[in-house]
């Protein structure tokens, strides 16, 4: 699809963001500044603006202009709250690694409908505490049909405006379901590196599923929540 100029000048603004040319809190190129680079009225500069300030990306800051978002902040995967009723809204989180093409283990690949060989775009993350321990592990992996519309994924950058609102964007695809599966087990050695445990800590895995308006696999998140953190409260009439 065409991007309209308020929308393309978004999205290079926002690669450059991405790229590390605006680091947060630094001040990005006001709507005077992009209307002249780009040789268009200044209602269309300040219209790409909004686009980013709604998405997240960058902010209002008095007296400066709009600086970009100082830290990312990503919801639990599964029932969008990793199982833990305590955790409200967004939670600050980590990027571990690069996002990368591997071959799923065989519960996310029968989740994904992907066949055994095929590899899928997995971004992992680590959910934090406001005193900035973890929380929880989160891996999500997107299809192929998914990852290679939406190019961003692959990139270590956080996507501000959420990785389904992006989706849609790019694939005009956008989850109708979600598929919540919760088991206990002890944590393996990466989750023990990554959540400060020991070897014996039981945790709680959340395998949460995303399908779209024709039943099609969207994404597969793991979350990973040590036993201690994880609570989970239902409310039900009677």
């Amino acid at each position: 699809m065409a991007l309209l100029k308020y929308e393309e000048i978004a999205e290079s603004l926002r690669a450059r963001i991405a790229a590390g040319e605006f680091a947060p809190g630094e001040i990005v190129p006001s709507g005077r500044d992009l209307a002249e680079q780009w040789s268009v009225s200044r209602a269309t500069a300040i219209k790409a603006m909004d686009v980013l300030r709604n998405d997240g990306v960058i902010e209002a800051r008095q007296g400066t202009g709009f600086i970009v978002t100082e830290t990312p902040v990503a919801r639990p995967a599964g029932d969008r709250r990793a199982g833990s009723a305590r955790v409200a809204g967004g939670m600050p989180f980590l990027r571990v690694g690069t996002p990368d093409w591997v071959e799923p283990p065989a519960h996310v690949a029968e989740v994904l409908r992907m066949g055994e060989g095929e590899r899928a775009l997995r971004r992992v993350r680590l959910l934090q505490l406001p005193d900035g321990s973890p929380h929880s592990l989160v891996q999500a992996w997107f299809p192929p049909d998914v990852a290679e519309a939406a190019p961003r994924l692959a990139q270590t950058a956080p996507i501000a405006e959420g990785t389904t609102r992006y989706v849609r964007r790019q694939t005009e695809r956008f989850p109708v379901e979600g598929r919540d599966t919760s088991t206990v087990r002890l944590a393996i050695e990466t989750e023990v590196e990554h959540l400060d445990l020991t070897e014996s800590t039981p945790v709680a895995v959340v395998l949460h599923a995303a399908y779209d308006q024709e039943g099609r696999p969207l994404v597969c998140e793991e979350g990973v929540t040590p036993g201690p953190l994880y609570e989970r409260v239902e409310r039900y009439p009677m």
